[in-house]
């Protein structure tokens, strides 16, 4: 009877040995609210990121995205977050700016060439001291995934200096740094609602709109323009933000599995929003569109034509943000 005893026990024990670890995780069901819709590439990182949870905690932790809106607007839905209502969003920087003053950094022009510089600023160091104010705030955030970057189509003429903005009536988002920006430039700038754009473009009322590749792209603006210029203008990323009083509520493995899998997710994001605005990059020079492609010098130039949208700015956003970001660009630029 002992030895029995003694041999279950051992087989127990090496059977719970060669069982996968999920003892540590709970069953817990995440609600992740987008503004976009489900055929975004975030869509492909939620994918991307359930994949990785499922494989690293059994399945226990469970997304359900909520696209459009559908759970409200990204405000509304990150101060739930805050609240301890809600689990997650991924929401854009912009909207928050009233909320989180510091985000208005992804606002500033000109602020990033390539990706090259946002994968080394928004991964690195300042990444995290930016993650360590949204933490202040109730949010955590888990990974930069990419909104991407903004450039300027018109139907009067090649952009090849900041001088040819002079008299451009461009559309621009109700947002007081991108008014400031293109006032700056000599350019007319006109807030308006976006679904306004196409027939505004196509009546003369408006010369310019400024959206990323993919947006031109589907709203069919190249029927509407003759000129595309690769200015990168303004760059914002996605956020995951984590309801913190929650996520403070996990173990430290669920903690650490988030955390991991929504890089996971942000890698897959990026590789796809990246190689579909390529293809919309195509697709508009397919349509006859002129594209072309500001210089490195005229980058040089126009960013310090931006200098004083900067300086306005700096107190409301924070000068240790913008300085620091500036530094950490000067850094990445020489190497």
């Amino acid at each position: 009877m002992r030895k029995l005893l003694l041999l279950t026990t051992a087989i127990a024990f090496t059977a719970g040995a060669a069982a996968p670890a999920f003892a540590e995780y709970n069953s817990r069901m995440i609600r992740v609210s987008n503004g976009i819709n489900q055929d975004h590439p975030v869509g492909n990182g939620i994918k991307a990121m359930q994949a990785c949870l499922d494989e690293k905690t059994g399945g226990k932790l469970k997304m359900t995205a909520f696209w459009g809106g559908a759970l409200g607007g990204d405000l509304q839905a990150t101060q739930a977050l805050r609240s301890g209502v809600q689990e997650a969003v991924v929401t854009s920087s912009s909207p928050l700016v009233g909320l989180i003053p510091a985000l208005g950094v992804f606002d500033l022009p000109f602020l990033f060439s390539n990706t090259k510089e946002v994968d080394a600023v928004l991964d690195g160091e300042f990444g995290d001291m930016m993650n360590k104010k949204l933490e202040e705030q109730g949010l955590v955030n888990l990974a930069y995934w990419e909104n991407g970057f903004r450039n300027l189509s018109n139907s009067k003429r090649a952009v090849d200096k900041w001088e040819d903005f002079s008299g451009l009536k461009v559309r621009v988002m109700q947002n007081n740094i991108f008014l400031d920006t293109f006032q700056n430039l000599g350019a007319n700038a006109t807030p308006m609602a976006f679904g306004e754009v196409f027939s505004a473009l196509e009546t003369n009322a408006i010369d310019a709109q400024e959206n990323p590749y993919v947006t031109i792209d589907t709203s069919k603006f190249y029927e509407v323009q003759k000129f595309v210029t690769e200015t990168n203008h303004a760059y914002t990323p996605f956020l995951f933000l984590f309801s913190k009083p929650i996520f403070d509520s996990y173990t430290p493995e669920e903690q650490t599995a988030l955390r991991e899998c929504a890089i996971v997710g942000r890698d897959e994001e990026r590789k796809v929003i990246r190689a579909l605005n390529q293809k919309s990059l195509d697709k508009i020079k397919e349509a006859g569109l002129k594209v072309n492609v500001l210089s490195a010098e005229e980058q040089a130039r126009i960013r310090e034509k931006s200098a004083v949208v900067y300086e306005k700015h700096k107190a409301e956003i924070g000068a240790d943000i913008v300085d620091g970001i500036q530094a950490k660009l000067k850094e990445v630029r020489a190497q």
